[in-house]
């Protein structure tokens, strides 16, 4: 099920082996259906595998997945999705990366405290020297209390895609067979009201276009790389709602972004939403003008 038979076969002699535990809070499955060269085009940078990179339309925990990593930024590489920190004496897949940490355990929106991922044992070092970009087309999130028996594919409004998730990734060696496995999670923070209209208590931190570069220079001062902890405007993006056949990990192909209804916020709301931050410090030259769901994500 991985993006390509030759990595997915890793990932199942590894997984045969060892006992793996999916440490996941939410932003666990994502899309990508962008051509190799479209990917490279926009990302600056060039393929470091010789497989095929196959539409994805349900990505989520041990499928090997493209990044552009900190210590070769122009190179686009394939990591599995998990991260298993270099110290773990077992394969565990941390999904996600908490910005506050241990901090604001109600998932309070208007935290404004500290980023307590700075302090995890887990990625306190991943924080600091082991950045990604996680490439995506858009994410599927379900409601807070249904999961993914209620899901909804979350994108970036005016066709902006691809774009990149906040995250960091390890190098693990399999204590049995010397295997080296590099492996990545997204980094999550408190949702935008967006994200609460699915209801949602989190989303992942979404880098826009210009803060790329700055993501991935190892050399950036700590607190910088905190300061960018933060959800997106939410007149920035939208998300309709899909049927649960994609709560199945095994699930694949287009239909599972089929829409089940209509976006979550009007034309006309986000209209007004973009009006409202432009006039207040966006930039009055660009529109957010819409696509329509039944589009789906087709290149």
């Amino acid at each position: 099920m991985g993006l390509n038979v030759g990595y997915n076969r890793i990932r199942c002699l590894v997984m045969v082996t060892f006992t793996v535990a999916i440490i996941v809070n939410m932003c666990g499955r994502f899309i990508l259906v962008q051509k190799l060269e479209t990917l490279e085009k926009r990302f600056n940078v060039t393929a470091h595998f010789d497989v095929p990179l196959q539409p994805a339309y349900n990505i989520g925990a041990g499928r090997f997945a493209a990044v552009v990593a900190s210590d070769n930024p122009r190179a686009l590489q394939l990591m599995r999705f998990g991260l298993t920190p270099f110290w773990s004496k077992t394969d565990k897949y941390f999904i996600n990366a908490r910005a506050e940490g241990d901090h604001n355990s109600d998932n309070d929106p208007a935290f404004n405290g500290a980023k307590g991922i700075i302090e995890k044992p887990a990625f306190r070092r991943s924080i600091r020297s082991r950045r990604c970009l996680v490439i995506v087309d858009a994410f599927i999130e379900g409601t807070t209390k249904e999961k993914l028996s209620k899901p909804f594919v979350v994108y970036l409004r005016n066709k902006v895609r691809p774009f990149a998730l906040a995250g960091i990734w390890d190098e693990w060696t399999h204590p049995q067979t010397g295997e080296i496995i590099r492996s990545f999670a997204i980094i999550t923070t408190v949702p935008n009201a967006l994200m609460q209209l699915l209801p949602h208590h989190r989303m992942p931190v979404i880098l826009p276009q210009h803060m790329e570069k700055k993501w991935l220079d190892d050399s950036l001062p700590l607190t910088d790389v905190t300061a960018m902890l933060k959800p997106l405007d939410a007149s920035l993006m939208n998300a309709y709602p899909v049927y649960p056949a994609i709560k199945s990990p095994t699930a694949e192909g287009p239909g599972l972004i089929r829409p089940a209804g209509p976006p979550l916020m009007t034309e006309t709301e986000t209209a007004m939403k973009s009006y409202l931050r432009r006039s207040g410090m966006g930039n009055p030259k660009q529109h957010f003008s819409d696509h329509l769901p039944e589009e789906g994500l087709e290149v």
